[in-house]
Order: C-alpha cells, then sequence, then structure tokens
C-alpha cells in the first residue's frame, strides 16, 4: 500500500537526516490524514451505527485516493513556484535571493512527491483518449465538454490530473468550432 511505502520512506528519511524528505512527507501524510478525517466524518453522518473500529477500516484511504493526495500537493507546489517567479529576479553577485530558494525548494519537494506517483501517460495518448470520448459523447463544441469529462475520467482516475485531461479536451473542442 502506497501510505506504508511513504512511512517507511519518512523513517528511512528521518534515519539518514534528510530534511527536505522527512517535511514532504510528513506534509503528504498530514494531508492523507486530514482525508481520511474528512471520510470518516462523511461515513458516520451516513452509518452512524458503525463501530470506532469499523469507521477508521472503511475511511482509509486508498491508493488511487492517496494519489489523487498527491496530485493536489503536486499542483500547490507547481502554483507556488509560478507565484515565486512572478515575485522574483536574481541577486547580483551569484548568491540566491529567498524567492530563488524557495523556488528551489518547492521543485525539490516536486521531485519527491512524483516518486510516488504514477508515470504520466503521454500528451498524445491523452488527446487519443480524448478524441475517442468526444466521438462517443457526439460532442462538437465546449459546451459539450461535461459529457466528455464524464466518460474519459473515469478511465484516467489516479494516472493524470484533471487540470491537464480539461486543457486537452478544451483545446480539441475549441479546434472544432473554428
Amino acid at each position: 500500500m502506497l501510505k506504508e511505502k511513504i512511512k517507511s520512506d519518512l523513517k528511512e528519511g528521518l534515519k539518514a537526516t534528510r530534511g527536505i524528505e522527512v517535511s514532504t512527507l510528513r506534509m503528504v501524510l498530514a494531508s492523507v490524514l486530514n482525508k481520511e478525517k474528512e471520510k470518516r466524518y462523511k461515513i458516520f453522518k451516513e452509518k452512524p451505527e458503525f463501530k470506532e473500529t469499523e469507521l477508521e477500516k472503511e475511511s482509509e484511504l486508498t491508493d488511487e485516493e492517496i494519489i489523487e493526495v498527491l496530485f493536489s500537493e503536486q499542483k500547490k507546489r507547481k502554483e507556488a513556484i509560478l507565484e515565486f517567479s512572478a515575485h522574483g529576479g536574481s541577486a547580483e553577485g551569484g548568491e540566491k535571493t529567498k524567492i530563488e530558494k524557495a523556488i528551489d525548494k518547492e521543485k525539490a519537494e516536486m521531485e519527491i512527491l512524483e516518486k510516488y506517483l504514477p508515470e504520466q501517460p503521454s500528451e498524445q495518448y491523452l488527446k487519443k483518449l480524448a478524441m475517442e470520448a468526444i466521438s462517443q459523447a457526439g460532442a462538437k463544441e465546449l459546451k459539450d465538454m461535461g459529457k466528455v469529462m464524464a466518460n474519459l475520467m473515469p478511465k484516467l482516475k489516479g494516472k493524470v490530473q484533471g487540470g491537464q485531461v480539461s486543457e486537452i479536451v478544451r483545446s480539441l473542442l475549441g479546434e472544432g468550432d473554428k
């Protein structure tokens, strides 16, 4: 299970004093715990008769759900890098600014997160799947995007971020408008 792998890698990181890895994995585990708490609360509302042990077992995240958490954390890092880059500037004399150091930290965290994510399908493969979904949905324009995404995302869940798929579908449907 992915959660166990992350915990194991955290222990190794602690022993080897790899600071950035430790802080990143702790952050991931905290995010996973928060998602599990959310899930547990929803289950409790639906099935109040569940005992605490049953609730705990039912609310454990699947590997697919953990991958969604990892994608979310990766997205936060990308957004932070963009934000820092917009405000960045180079220091004189070759010394890094605080912003450049922050960007480096975010990039290092992204690299750590990527170790736990599945291999990303190629853009060409995603376009092929998107075109098939567009054809199956009979989509002709951007307003049909919801139908296409509803058809496409179950096939890609846990493999790729929805935003990336959305961009591809939008560009393909946008081309159809012309």
